[in-house]
């Protein structure tokens, strides 16, 4: 009878397997070792320990062997956690955290669960990206899923090309496109249907523009020159300190949209705008895009932001193409810009 390979047998290292078990047992008592002994940090110590284990015996065949004795091991003595599976998403943690100074104050606030769904990203990018959303916004495992699949950081990202360099708008504040399915509106509907479906999911909504934004006012009243004004919605955002105004469009963004956001950001700096707060911006939501009236009139220079909204999810390869190819497109504009301004500068 063939006999069982054991861990000695693979030539384990010596500590690896009682650093393991010590560290178990320590969080088990509550024993704290670390900055954060939490269950998560637990977990991105036993991936390291492996990770670095493995490194040092240098050999592929080591570590495809290793791991699942290992993991039996753990699994008769301390349960389930410690399947292979776990195992290997233990060591994809480390890997892809490698920093502790970084994931330390991460685990503090994001679950184990949190970590498993950023796991499967495809790039450090967006794995912090979406650690550090999860971290600011307080997600649930539910709200983290759907921001990953409506690609909440390529539409950030998106968003970011636009703004630019120039802006008073800082980065990472809006999104394009903004995904408003949850609102339910069907082929025809009018401004006024929008507003009222917002103001109906308010919390969605607000979700989606992300953290830090504060309902105040729907249909705000304007008056200049005894002429009535009434923009859509007013927000606030807590971090950057600033009046964000809100405009609903059922079409593609018309040139004249600009004038008169302008006029309402005029207005709301001179009346509205508190001691101490920054000066206002705008968001102006479109059912469709002019990209290149939007790049002309070059906007975000005077604090704002246009986006096209979404009122269906579409399905996960048509949002992905969709994207990819507006992210292209960007990328190429900025480095068309980049080599213009360069010209120039050489003149």
């Amino acid at each position: 009878m063939k006999k069982k390979p054991t861990l000695a047998d693979l030539s384990l290292s010596k500590n690896l397997f009682s650093e393991i078990t010590l560290l178990i047992e320590q969080s088990k008592s509550g024993v704290q070792i670390y900055a954060n002994s939490t269950l998560t940090m637990l977990y991105w110590h036993i991936g390291k320990l492996i990770n670095d284990d493995i490194l040092q015996n240098k050999r592929a065949e080591y570590g495809k062997q290793i791991v699942p004795l290992l993991a039996s091991q753990l699994t008769e003595q301390y349960g389930r956690s410690y399947e292979v599976r776990n195992i290997r998403r233990m060591m994809q943690f480390a890997e892809f955290f490698p920093e502790i100074e970084i994931v330390s104050p991460l685990a503090a606030q994001l679950t184990w669960t949190h970590f498993i769904e950023i796991l499967s990203l495809k790039t450090s990018e967006e794995r912090l990206f979406y650690a550090q959303l999860t971290a600011s916004e307080h997600l649930s495992k539910r709200q983290l899923r759907r921001k990953i699949a409506t690609k909440t950081y390529d539409r950030t990202e998106l968003a970011n090309f636009q703004i630019g360099v120039n802006s008073i708008i800082p980065p990472n504040v809006f999104k394009d496109p903004y995904v408003l399915d949850f609102l339910g509106l069907k082929n025809t509907y009018l401004e006024k249907d929008m507003e009222e479906a917002i103001l109906r999911e308010l919390e969605e909504f607000i979700l989606e523009l992300g953290n830090g934004f504060a309902f105040l006012e729907r249909q705000k009243r304007i008056i200049l020159d005894g002429e009535d004004f009434y923009l859509d919605l007013l927000f606030y955002h807590r971090k950057i300190k600033r009046l964000v105004a809100i405009e609903l469009k059922l079409g593609k963004f018309e040139a004249k949209y600009k004038g008169q956001m302008e006029l309402y950001l005029k207005y709301l700096d001179r009346y509205e705008k508190a001691e101490g707060e920054n000066s206002p911006i705008g968001l102006i939501l479109c059912a469709g895009e002019s990209r290149e009236q939007i790049e002309l009139l070059e906007m975000h220079k005077d604090g704002i932001m246009v986006a096209e909204y979404l009122t269906e999810l579409p399905p996960k390869k048509e949002l992905e193409k969709k994207l990819h190819a507006l992210l292209l497109e960007a990328r190429e504009r900025l480095a068309t810009n980049t080599r213009k301004t360069k010209r120039q500068q050489l003149q």
